[in-house]
């Protein structure tokens, strides 16, 4: 999914954009290869029964043509019932297997290097590059090497027109780099509400207050202290996922091994903390391995993120971050502290909308959640087959439909512009991104939890969003929305 500028913005200094629609294209004439597999053994199916029995034959076969038709073309919760059966049959697997119910093993240490999580993140290993002092996550399966950074910015939607658009166009820089890199797996932005400890405004007040014992600053002192663990907080991260197989050469130059990955990472780190200080993006460090650990443990106990930053040196150790216990239902998680749900921005603004239109979902507040986007760098040559071949397929179809007379509908055309918009822009040397938004609610009570989720809903559509819920993968979506990680779905 790509974003396009389209026009300047009627006389302000900040240009509207414009995303990509999600392609809905099929194989042929709309269908996806599993409808037509579908389809197919359909159709065989009845003339199998034709040829052998005749009329009887086709009553006789009518039950399996009948559930292959319904399979193909009833829809249900906006997918068609054939695509729902690896979600369910993953589903079942995973829930004959035990594997819906995680309970750490208190008197089994994990391996040293490894984090304590559950599901298939647990293959995640540590290791804490000495140069930098960065924790990085190895990915052995993905082969992937992540680190994470800690970025502070100014309020967005506080700022004139004319620095938005500058600073719009810094982040798009940002990106621009990642897919010239040819080495960059995946960038994910992690904006999340923490609930406050009071730390911050305890700390402004022994700098920049004046406790000298009297009425008012006694009343100003015991506010900050009432009122601060009541409160929230944001905080952002970006994760930078070093593409291990992509870099191999890389790597072996740099020595091979751990070492020499991380050696190749730091200097796509380097890359991206100059680019974030030309978009005006203050970085706060790269994460060391305590630092993310709590954002770790916080994730799956948000209830003890406040005694964490109290006490900072509690909580540090990659190897205990992980959650005590994890109960994966259809439609939420429940863990230490909180039950989750995952939900999936599946369509972005179809029209012309200004940058800050996710202030709606991001300035929500009383709400615990993470907001996570993924950007996958797609590179030149790429990109360019695909734009070919999709270009491609959208003229043969149409082609296909005008020979049998089917009316040719809007968002099939509307799709071919977005296609050729898309091959403009990198014919003239933009770069491609498949952006993924994903949001991680929390709450302590599944009653608080369904409110949560109906707040982030309806912010969502003020932002001229769709969300769906992410039923029969709960788990894995937790990992990759609240977890700063670079995981897929």
């Amino acid at each position: 999914m790509a974003a396009n500028n389209k026009g300047a913005g009627l006389g302000y200094g900040l240009a509207p954009v414009q995303f990509s629609r999600l392609t809905r294209r099929g194989i042929l004439l709309g269908l996806s290869l599993p409808q037509l597999l579908v389809l197919a053994v359909a159709v065989l199916t009845v003339v199998a029964g034709l040829y052998t029995g005749g009329g009887m034959g086709l009553v006789w076969t009518a039950p399996v043509w009948t559930v292959c038709a319904v399979l193909a073309w009833l829809p249900a919760g906006g997918r068609k019932l054939v695509e729902w059966v690896p979600i369910a049959a993953g589903w079942m697997w995973r829930s004959c297997t035990g594997q819906l119910i995680y309970r750490r093993r208190i008197i089994k240490p994990r391996p040293a290097g490894t984090l304590a999580l559950p599901g298939d993140a647990a293959a995640l290993r540590e290791w804490e590059d000495p140069d930098s002092e960065a924790a990085m996550i190895h990915d052995p399966h993905a082969q992937t090497l992540t680190a994470i950074l800690g970025v502070s910015h100014p309020a967005f939607v506080l700022l004139d027109p004319g620095e938005q658009q500058r600073r719009v166009s810094g982040w798009g820089r940002v990106l621009a780099a990642a897919c010239r890199s040819g080495r960059i797996a995946r960038i994910q932005v992690c904006e999340r509400t923490l609930p406050d400890s009071g730390t911050g405004l305890a700390e402004w007040w022994r700098t920049h207050g004046t406790d000298d014992g009297s009425w008012a600053a006694s009343v100003y002192a015991e506010l900050i202290e009432r009122a601060g663990p009541a409160g929230e907080r944001h905080a952002t991260t970006i994760s930078l996922s070093l593409d291990m197989k992509a870099a191999a050469r890389q790597i072996r130059t740099a020595g091979g091994g751990m070492r020499g990955a991380a050696a190749v990472l730091r200097q796509e780190m380097t890359t991206l903390t100059t680019a974030l200080r030309a978009a005006e993006l203050t970085s706060t460090g790269w994460l060391t391995p305590g630092e993310v650990a709590v954002i770790l443990r916080s994730a799956y106990d948000p209830a003890a993120a406040p005694a964490l930053e109290r006490h900072g040196q509690l909580g540090r150790e990659l190897a205990t971050a992980g959650p005590v216990a994890v109960t994966e239902t259809w439609d939420r998680l429940r863990s230490d502290s909180a039950h989750h749900s995952v939900l999936w921005i599946s369509e972005w603004p179809r029209t012309q909308v200004y940058p800050g239109f996710l202030a709606p979902l991001v300035l929500s507040t009383g709400i615990l959640r993470t907001l996570a986007l993924h950007y996958t760098p797609i590179r030149a040559d790429q990109a360019a087959r695909d734009l070919r071949k999709k270009k491609t397929e959208l003229i043969s179809d149409a082609a296909q439909r005008r020979k049998i007379g089917q009316v040719e509908d809007a968002s099939a055309t509307a799709e071919y512009q977005d296609v050729v918009q898309q091959e403009a822009d990198l014919t003239a040397g933009h770069g491609v991104l498949r952006v993924t938004g994903l949001i991680a609610v929390s709450a302590p009570t599944i009653d608080g939890l369904d409110a949560a989720v109906a707040a982030v809903e309806q912010a969502a559509i003020q932002a001229s969003c769709e969300t769906r819920n992410l039923v029969g993968q709960q788990a894995q979506a937790f990992t990759a929305a609240a977890l700063p990680l670079c995981r897929t779905v």
